[in-house]
């Protein structure tokens, strides 16, 4: 555990050593990939994250998307998360950790997501993720029988991730 603690600090520290032109382009071009991917594009219901700032921004991304998609977004609950659909900026409020989250009724049928798309701290070429330390992706990846993205910059993606029993893969990373 130490050790991933570790590479968090070490990540933060490299994300935030990244001018802003930097991020606006990396984040950008994952983006684009994730756009002309097949799996994307025949997708109907996608799941996805709100970013953060050291995280891609996705605000505009799925805003544009969601006029032709199903967008749905993690909503933190105590110590587990639910999905939610987005339905525009003016239908969220700041949550758990100070991110924007949508209001609303939550899906309970994960079977209906067609691609998941994951913010994570760093990935592994294996599907190895690590997140920010409170499992709630974990358990949330761990319900999904979709294909899962990992999407990062490419200061996030790492030779190798230490592992828990409990952590849960990504099907591939795509870095920006």
């Amino acid at each position: 555990m130490e050790e991933k603690k570790n590479i968090r600090k070490e990540i933060r520290l490299k994300i935030k050593a990244m001018y802003g032109w930097e991020k606006d382009y990396y984040g950008k071009r994952a983006l684009q990939l994730i756009e002309s991917d097949p799996l994307f594009q025949k997708a109907k219901t996608v799941l996805l994250f709100w970013s953060l700032p050291d995280e891609i921004n996705t605000h505009a991304f799925i805003e544009r998307w969601s006029e032709s998609k199903t967008i749905l977004l993690p909503v933190v609950i105590d110590e587990d998360s639910e999905i939610r659909p987005f339905q525009g900026t003016t239908n969220m409020k700041t949550g758990a950790f100070n991110i924007d989250e949508p209001v609303g009724e939550a899906i309970t049928d994960y079977s209906t997501i067609d691609l998941a798309i994951i913010p994570g701290m760093a990935f592994d070429p294996s599907g190895n993720r690590l997140g920010r330390g409170k499992g709630y992706y974990d358990k949330l990846l761990a319900r999904l029988s979709c294909h899962k993205i990992g999407v990062c910059f490419p200061c996030q993606l790492l030779p190798s991730i230490p592992q828990e029993p409990w952590d849960e893969k990504v099907n591939r990373v795509i870095i920006g």
